[in-house]
């Protein structure tokens, strides 16, 4: 065997065999989920059946989806709380993430250090005493009442993010805007946030995406059917008892999960860029 050969046959079984391997494995539930949304209740249930291929593809699923349940409203509810709150969060995160990265003063970094550690305070250990501050809000039952705590987790985690994109940028620029006149809030909009944009938007995506994910708050805040997310509707208001609707459940989950699909898809560019520079440059 020729070396040429021998090394084709190495990054074969070295790297196109684990990437395939594991691409099968990472994909497989949701081709699974696909499947099954398009089969009819028949061919669903019936133990004969193809369980990977699909027969006599139909919309059964879907229509009785939209027409039994609140779909379209636990969609919007999913995307008004994610957008709402990833909105709020990087407001805040960009102006805390710029202090502790740009400013010096007494504790900047005992205060980045704590941001970063609650942010690893599970959500279990804190949603007792936030569904204290709902209830004196008179926010129960209400979809605001997570647009009022998801940012506490939301807030440290982008500030985190942004710290370290922050430090990644040159001060230089800044400094000379800085010199010519220009305001230090000025110079962070005109100068730092142009440059940071890879970072902001990698930051506002992961804070959408856990926003749209969160299941402890939405089920604990949350028991009207009509103002339910995607993430706790779907196995509340589709596993009735002992019956699993499977058809609907896949159907909603497929639906569920698209957005923030099609997010991934169309800024997957800044994702990875703001991934690889706050962790190469932080």
């Amino acid at each position: 065997m020729t070396q040429k050969r021998l090394r084709m046959l190495k990054k074969i079984l070295g790297v196109y065999l684990p990437l395939a391997a594991f691409l099968v494995f990472a994909l497989f539930p949701f081709y699974w989920m696909l499947i099954s949304s398009f089969k009819a209740n028949p061919e669903l249930y019936s133990l004969k059946a193809n369980r990977l291929w699909i027969a006599s593809p139909t919309l059964d699923q879907f229509r009785d989806l939209f027409a039994k349940t609140a779909i379209i409203k636990w969609l919007w509810n999913s995307f008004f709380v994610s957008f709402l709150t990833a909105f709020i969060s990087m407001a805040f995160g960009i102006m805390a993430g710029y202090a502790l990265a740009r400013l010096k003063f007494p504790g900047a970094q005992a205060f980045g250090l704590a941001t970063f550690i609650t942010y690893l305070v599970p959500t279990t250990l804190i949603f007792i005493p936030l569904a204290r501050v709902v209830q004196s809000f008179g926010l129960s039952n209400s979809i605001w009442a997570l647009v009022v705590t998801y940012p506490t987790f939301l807030i440290p985690f982008c500030t985190w993010m942004l710290i370290a994109y922050f430090k990644s940028i040159p001060k230089d620029m800044e400094e000379c805007a800085m010199i010519d006149g220009c305001s230090r809030i000025g110079a962070m909009i005109r100068i730092v946030l142009p440059m940071a944009i890879p970072g902001v938007i990698f930051s506002a995506m992961f804070g959408f995406t856990l926003s749209w994910n969160e299941f402890v708050y939405a089920l604990t805040f949350i028991s009207d059917t009509t103002h339910k997310t995607m993430s706790v509707a779907v196995p509340t208001e589709l596993i009735r008892g002992d019956a699993y609707f499977w058809g609907e459940l896949m159907a909603a989950s497929l639906l569920g999960s698209v957005p923030v699909a099609l997010l991934y898809s169309f800024f997957m560019d800044y994702f990875v860029s703001g991934l690889t520079a706050g962790a190469l440059k932080g």
